[in-house]
């Protein structure tokens, strides 16, 4: 798997390059303060199950793809770094 997107990149790229809508002005259409969008939109937060459902009753699509763009996001980052060393569980017979 590549480097995938954060969603808020997805969501800066796609909703506010070439239009005139404000971060301000999307944050009360969506019913979030411009602080909670702006940390979304600078990949200082992810993407909740409720911001999910505000982006798929805002924009369209699924609650489930904003949810999945950001668990990918999430395992790649976590597959970054080194895990410390695990031994597996073996259940007793």
């Amino acid at each position: 798997m590549h480097n995938p997107a954060h969603p808020g990149e997805v969501l800066r790229d796609g909703v506010f390059d070439g239009t005139s809508i404000t971060v301000t002005d999307f944050a009360n259409r969506i019913g979030v303060t411009r602080l909670t969008l702006s940390n979304l939109l600078n990949k200082r937060s992810g993407v909740s199950a409720m911001m999910a459902l505000r982006l798929q009753a805002a924009l369209g699509g699924t609650a489930e793809s904003w949810l999945h763009m950001q668990a990918n996001y999430d395992l790649w980052q976590a597959q970054q770094k080194m895990l410390p060393r695990i031994e597996r569980l073996v259940r007793a017979a």
